[in-house]
């Protein structure tokens, strides 16, 4: 199994858990020309920019370690221009940005959802 694969696996794992969390899936791969974003959720009325991580291993500090800062401001640039895409305003839009981390084997992975995570 390569990289690409995992992600698009972990990346299914995660859109479920939030769905069973009762988020509302909107869209997968968001892309723009400042980056992209794994999954766009909305929960209630805020949309949620959701960043997927997964790490086989915690040996380099685990997933939550591989967001840096230079990540999240192009998730950030990624989002304002979705939300510039869709006609809606980013200082009246409720929305956020949160992380999902996978750890451990991919079949069953240790999940962590981190809500406002930057």
């Amino acid at each position: 199994m390569n990289a690409s694969n995992t992600g698009q696996i972990a990346e299914g794992i995660a859109a479920q858990y939030l769905i069973k969390q009762g988020l509302r899936l909107l869209e997968t791969n968001f892309s723009s020309r400042f980056g992209e974003i794994d999954i766009i959720m909305q929960d209630r009325q805020a949309l949620v920019f959701v960043e997927v991580k997964y790490r086989a291993s915690s040996q380099f500090g685990g997933a939550i370690a591989a967001i840096s800062a230079s990540k999240q401001k192009k998730i950030k640039q990624t989002a304002a221009f979705y939300l510039q895409e869709q006609e809606l305003n980013a200082y009246n839009t409720d929305h956020r940005f949160d992380v999902i981390t996978l750890d451990g084997n991919i079949n069953k992975p240790e999940i962590n959802w981190l809500t406002n995570a930057f």
